[in-house]
């Protein structure tokens, strides 16, 4: 869609901290609605919460787990930005760079991901051991 005149004019800075929550939000609003994978992110991090609770973690474990979470999810937000600029940009035609960058936003998401499951291994693996033997 592109813009008038009229409304890239109102484009700039925003005038008051409420509109600028305001627009981060509907980020959130937007990447979670068009994006399956975010919503994948979301629903394992909670899943993980329920376990930490449930498996009584210490503060420090909670700690790292919500910290790995919320990585995945903040990588998967610019993965997002990154695909979406790279489209606009491309308007959507194949160019090895744009694959490249594409790709490679998509890599920083799983080595993310690898981060928070090693992280999990270290937490839930001994809880899990001491459960069963």
């Amino acid at each position: 869609m592109r813009m008038d005149w009229e409304d890239n004019k109102n484009c700039g800075k925003n005038k008051h901290f409420l509109d600028s929550f305001r627009h981060a939000f509907e980020g959130v609003i937007t990447v979670f609605k068009e994006e399956r994978n975010m919503r994948t992110h979301v629903l394992l991090g909670i899943f993980v919460l329920i376990c930490c609770w449930f498996f009584k973690v210490s503060w420090s474990e909670w700690l790292w787990m919500i910290l790995s979470i919320f990585l995945v999810i903040v990588m998967e937000v610019w993965n997002t930005v990154i695909e979406n600029v790279v489209d606009l940009i491309t308007n959507h035609d194949y160019y090895p760079l744009a694959k490249k960058a594409k790709d490679m936003a998509a890599a920083a998401v799983l080595m993310t991901a690898g981060f928070a499951v090693i992280v999990a291994i270290v937490i839930f693996l001994p809880k899990v051991i001491k459960l069963f033997f």
